[in-house]
């Protein structure tokens, strides 16, 4: 499954009851289990229903933007824009995969999840007051797999086709029993007005603000320097359960700054209200001033129940020299994790050592006989270590060049045919090891420097390359680099974006997230296995088995993690009593107009 990306949130499914012929229909469906809320309840309970409406939220963005259809590979999209489309259903953040009506009144779901349908609501309507049809949602399936981002192609890959039954029914066929979360993957799916984009080029950038239904509207744009929304007065979804409380801010604007260092400047002078933090430095000691005392700023860290995935530099395996797994085994072992910690990190981060950090899907111990059952056919191509103890990052002296870690990186680049000559590495070719790292903010540099200093040690050959988020996101679309830093999140419920982070069959596909350039029978059978998945238990199995391909294959180096949402914001806001298990849903948050009238009597003398 795939995550919202303007609300820090992960979803998990489950299934209400269906039968096999005569599916029940229902008001929301969940990937395993049962759902958490019933047939009438009345709002998500991290919602607020008194929560005020009004105000105005002011955030960043960082880079630039010359496009307001965020489905298309062309162009930067505008932050937030993603947010205006609907979906079928809409996720709950305090369940593992749970989703519940939106756009569909209820879903119909098999017990062999071999098809669902959704009747949609009489309700529904675009911005310009038309009704939301079965013949959009049809549109809007083949409008994606055909001119969308690469990534749906795959994404939607397993379904068949759908078809309109009944005026305001509409089924979507499933391509036969092996992938049990796409009556959700089709409920997440955004919904397109086919009377707008016909006669419209899809596949190409715009700035002409599109045709939606939700709760948002473009108000405004400066491009590449400011996008505002405004709320839809007459929103015709406003009293549904899922959005009762959310929602409330009146108008939201994002400013964009050219990187982090100086979107923090214009926070701590409240030019914006909020921004998540993810430097450990400036966490600590980012923030220090008169704002921070009078209790202006307020930083929060949010406990999260969220897999925090991988973050690592990543190895273009592209790249012949990182073909060979004991080079990139040596390149690990010369990143000191230890000495960053402490020197830079102010000692917040724990080792990151499985792809599902910090949920019961990472390998632990030896595999079982359900995981091995999933390993035994592709021993021959394996590391043996596969099938041993879970993988677990290696430690160092903290020293920031330990100096037992290096030569045992030398020895395993001697081993894999480099040697050093007059201080450089050099292959059998005689050519020598260099290494780009491509970065886009200019914090990174100083996490990226500390590891350069242990390759040319090594007598690797190293530059860091900084270039503007334009850039960065057109060469890694096209996997034009030889290391970057990238995070993977992980959901609690894993399934087809698999495909798009790990597949062979998008190893060369622009926009994909196989960064590394993964090709391996055995990790494209374990995905698969994951999205066929029947139940929990062989989804938890799945995870764990290719979590110990992934891991073994030291397709990068292994950064951090923390487990929590650091986020600093201005005493503006009023938020509900109780926060969601996986993440942190903003639009249930609100402007207090009393703390907003006050502002800026509080903060007199604060600035001057």
């Amino acid at each position: 499954m795939i995550r919202p990306i303007a609300v820090i949130v992960a979803l998990v499914l489950g299934m209400d009851h269906a039968l096999a012929e005569d599916a029940v229909p229902a008001h929301g469906f969940a990937m395993h289990g049962d759902l958490k809320y019933g047939a009438d309840f009345a709002h998500f309970d991290y919602t607020d229903p008194a929560a005020p409406k009004g105000g105005t939220v002011r955030f960043e963005a960082i880079g630039s933007f010359d496009n307001l259809n965020p489905y298309i590979l062309k162009g930067e999209a505008a932050a937030g824009v993603e947010t205006l489309s609907e979906t079928l259903l809409v996720s709950s953040a305090d369940e593992a995969f749970s989703e519940y009506g939106l756009i569909a009144e209820t879903i119909e779901v098999p017990e062999d999840r071999s098809w669902v349908a959704f009747t949609l609501r009489p309700e529904a309507r675009w911005h310009d007051g038309q009704p939301i049809t079965v013949d959009d949602v049809i549109f809007s399936l083949e409008t994606l797999r055909t001119l969308g981002h690469p990534f749906y192609q795959f994404y939607y890959r397993d379904v068949v086709g759908a078809e309109a039954a009944g005026e305001r029914r509409v089924k979507f066929t499933f391509a036969a029993g092996t992938n049990r979360e796409l009556p959700l993957i089709v409920g997440q799916m955004p919904i397109l007005p086919k009377h707008y984009w016909e006669g419209r080029a899809f596949d190409a950038t715009t700035l002409d603000a599109p045709l939606d239904s939700g709760p948002y509207r473009v108000a405004a744009i400066d491009p590449g320097r400011s996008i505002t929304y405004e709320r839809v007065a007459d929103y015709w979804g406003a009293a549904l359960p899922v959005n009762v409380g959310r929602h409330n801010f009146d108008v939201i604007r994002y400013d964009y700054y050219r990187d982090l260092n100086v979107a923090r400047q214009a926070f701590k002078a409240h030019q914006t209200d909020l921004r998540a933090e993810n430097t450990a430095k400036e966490w600590a000691t980012g923030y220090e001033g008169p704002a921070l005392d009078a209790g202006l700023i307020i930083k929060n860290q949010i406990e999260t129940l969220v897999p925090q995935g991988m973050q690592g530099f990543v190895f273009n395996l592209r790249r012949p020299m990182f073909q060979d797994r004991r080079v990139r085994q040596a390149l690990i072992l010369a990143f000191d994790f230890e000495w960053s910690n402490k020197n830079l990190f102010f000692d917040a981060y724990q080792r990151t050592s499985s792809y599902f950090a910090g949920s019961n899907l990472a390998a632990e111990g030896e595999p079982g006989a359900a995981e091995l059952a999933l390993l035994e056919p592709f021993r021959a191509e394996l590391p043996p270590e596969v099938f041993g103890p879970a993988y677990v990052a290696p430690a160092s002296d903290g020293s920031g060049s330990d100096r037992r870690a290096l030569r045992e990186a030398l020895r395993l680049l001697e081993e894999a045919g480099w040697t050093t000559r007059d201080g450089q590495l050099v292959g059998p070719d005689g050519a020598p090891m260099t290494i780009e790292f491509l970065i886009d903010q200019p914090a990174f540099e100083r996490v990226v420097a500390a590891y350069v200093k242990n390759l040319e040690k090594l007598g690797i050959a190293t530059t860091i390359r900084q270039v503007d988020p334009a850039q960065y996101e057109a060469r890694t679309e096209t996997f034009d680099f030889d290391m970057i830093t990238h995070r993977w999140g992980q959901s609690p419920s894993p399934g087809n974006e698999q495909r798009n982070m790990w597949s062979s069959a998008v190893a060369d596909t622009p926009g994909s997230q196989n960064f590394a350039g993964i090709r391996s029978p055995a990790v494209d059978a374990l995905v698969e296995a994951l999205i066929a998945a029947p139940d929990r238990a062989a989804l938890e199995t799945a995870c764990r088995a290719l979590d110990r391909v992934l891991t073994w294959g030291f397709y990068v180096v292994p950064h951090w993690h923390l487990g929590a949402t650091r986020l600093a914001y201005w005493d503006v806001f009023g938020r509900p009593a109780v926060d969601p298990a996986y993440g942190v849903d903003l639009q249930a948050w609100w402007i207090d107009p009393d703390k907003a009238a006050t502002i800026d009597q509080r903060s007199k003398g604060v600035f001057e």
